[in-house]
């Protein structure tokens, strides 16, 4: 199993738990080379207050141990929230049915808590943001020294050809622009999990069933949450085959690997109308008449996922979940 020899990485979780945060966080809880030191929660997929429930209840079904989880922003730093329920379902988890957690939150918002973990932390940290990005953006602008401590962010967002949200903006990003603009000048390495990747990686059927007769909670947990989660469009939808999604970008945290990455330029369009929260991701080979006539433009670098190899993370999740 990938990064299974060497230190585990601290990993900080930033999410809006939700379907696929919560595959996420099961294969973040089990994989044997990560130290999920924290998670922090967003409102995105849900409410904020419903991210945190569901977070809490991932986490004791997954048997991790006590790891503090914090509240953070109801609200993007613009716009009002809109949530994903028409996908998640009204409680965020597919309505599935699990219990209420029996853990509390911690005493202290995101922002806090991240601050926290990140500066305690004895090795940098990789923050992986599977959501809206407000809660980090808050960070980046009221504690930039965290960035002394961050080795990478892998974050969950983006798109190079297009989106969900709308033609040309993913979700995360367009749910709260301005956060995920902030997030590109970080001044830290940062690696864009877009949809172009997140789509792909689907796991099986027979795969899912067997997952979902287990008589270990947290791997029939994924069961029944990939059996809720929307596969890719060239799958039918009458398939019992689910997509890891979030899961995908922290796969690409131990195991680097698997996905294909080119160094970038991105932004991100705040414009008010059709583009508002596209990622605009430079892939032409040589400048081009507007630079030519009115200068380059400064645009942070960022590892952009182009390609993944699916059955390389497929193996991996399900040999993570199912190691219990």
């Amino acid at each position: 199993m990938t990064n299974a020899d060497g230190p585990p990485i601290p990993v900080i979780i930033d999410c809006d738990t939700g379907v696929d945060d919560a595959l996420a966080l099961l294969f973040a809880v089990r994989h044997p080379g990560v130290d999920l030191r924290a998670v922090t929660c967003v409102a995105g997929n849900t409410d904020v207050d419903g991210v945190v429930r569901n977070t809490l209840t991932v986490l004791e079904q997954a048997g991790a141990p006590d790891i503090p989880v914090a509240r953070g922003a109801g609200r993007p730093l613009i716009e009002s929230a809109r949530s994903a329920r028409h996908v998640h379902g009204e409680d965020g988890m597919g309505d599935i049915g699990l219990p209420a957690p029996t853990r509390a939150p911690a005493d202290v918002d995101a922002v806090t808590l991240l601050r926290r973990e990140i500066l305690a932390s004895p090795r940098p940290v990789t923050l992986v943001p599977t959501a809206p990005l407000t809660n980090i953006a808050l960070l980046l602008r009221t504690h930039p020294e965290v960035t002394r401590n961050i080795e990478r962010i892998v974050f969950m967002g983006g798109a190079v050809a297009c989106g969900n949200a709308t033609p040309v903006a993913e979700f995360n990003v367009w749910h709260d622009p301005e956060a995920a603009a902030i997030l590109l000048t970080a001044g830290v390495p940062i690696t864009m999990y877009g949809l172009d990747v997140f789509q792909q990686v689907v796991v099986p059927g027979a795969d899912v069933r067997r997952l979902r007769e287990s008589a270990e909670p947290g791997a029939r947990l994924a069961g029944h949450l990939l059996s809720h989660r929307p596969a890719t469009p060239d799958v039918a939808p009458d398939s019992e085959a689910g997509g890891i999604g979030d899961a995908g970008a922290v796969c690409a945290v131990v195991d680097p690997a698997g996905i294909t990455t080119r160094l970038l330029p991105v932004e991100v369009s705040l414009a008010p109308g059709p583009t508002r929260g596209q990622t605009i991701v430079d892939r032409r080979p040589r400048p081009g008449e507007a630079e030519i006539h009115t200068g380059p433009r400064e645009q942070p670098l960022v590892d952009v996922a182009l390609d993944v190899d699916v059955d390389r993370f497929v193996k991996l999740y399900l040999t993570t979940v199912e190691r219990f």
